[in-house]
């Protein structure tokens, strides 16, 4: 597991960076005719889709749920100057389960509404993000199951990469804390909290 977190951080890295050189390179003829890199607005609203990698761990439980999840965002940005600000809300799938006899815990789904604000470097966004997170938990043992929805918060921080004038890609990592709810099956109160590596395309009206 710490091997593929690294690897999937590593990446993160090679890919922001190379996105952030490729933003200097010669603009083809389509760029040029637009505004000039020096003005490059994140303003309006924008949809887009995600997937990445969670990893966790249950409350309360050994297990400590991993898999892939993806899903779709959409927000809207103000900006004034460098300074960019908005709203984002985001709805995620999740394979993130793990089996430690005789528990089994699982997050099939989950999603936020979070702000963002950030500085922008003409067509390069950095910027931080924290807000409201819910979603699904399923807790099994033997031949029982429990399901609940819970509320927690989410927070992270992220880069974006504007490559034409309405499409984005970006890699952001978020930590998103479902809090304890009561599970029958544990005789106790179990939650998750899930670190989330995801790679994404924005496009903006």
């Amino acid at each position: 597991m710490k091997k593929t977190i690294g690897l999937m951080a590593a990446i993160a890295i090679v890919a922001a960076v190379s996105a952030a050189q490729a933003a200097d390179l010669p603009r083809t003829p389509y760029y040029t005719a637009q505004a000039p890199l020096s003005s490059y607005s994140w303003a309006g609203p924008y949809i887009g889709l995600n997937l990445g990698y969670q990893w966790g761990s249950t409350t309360a439980n050994p297990t400590e749920p991993s898999g892939f999840a993806g899903g779709i965002q959409g927000g809207y940005l103000w900006q004034s100057g460098q300074f960019v600000f908005g709203g984002e809300t985001d709805l995620q799938i999740s394979g993130a389960d793990d089996t430690f006899a005789p528990w089994k815990f699982s997050n099939p789904w989950f999603g936020t509404l979070r702000g963002r604000a950030g500085v922008a470097f003409n067509n390069i966004l950095l910027y931080g993000t924290l807000g409201l997170a819910y979603g699904g938990v399923e807790g099994q043992v033997g031949g029982l199951s429990e399901s609940r929805t819970h509320l927690g918060w989410a927070a992270g921080l992220g880069m974006e990469v504007g490559f034409t004038p309405n499409w984005s890609a970006r890699a952001e990592y978020l930590y998103v804390d479902l809090q304890d709810r009561a599970y029958s099956i544990t005789g106790t109160s179990n939650g998750v909290e899930s670190n989330l590596l995801r790679f994404g395309v924005n496009y903006r009206f």
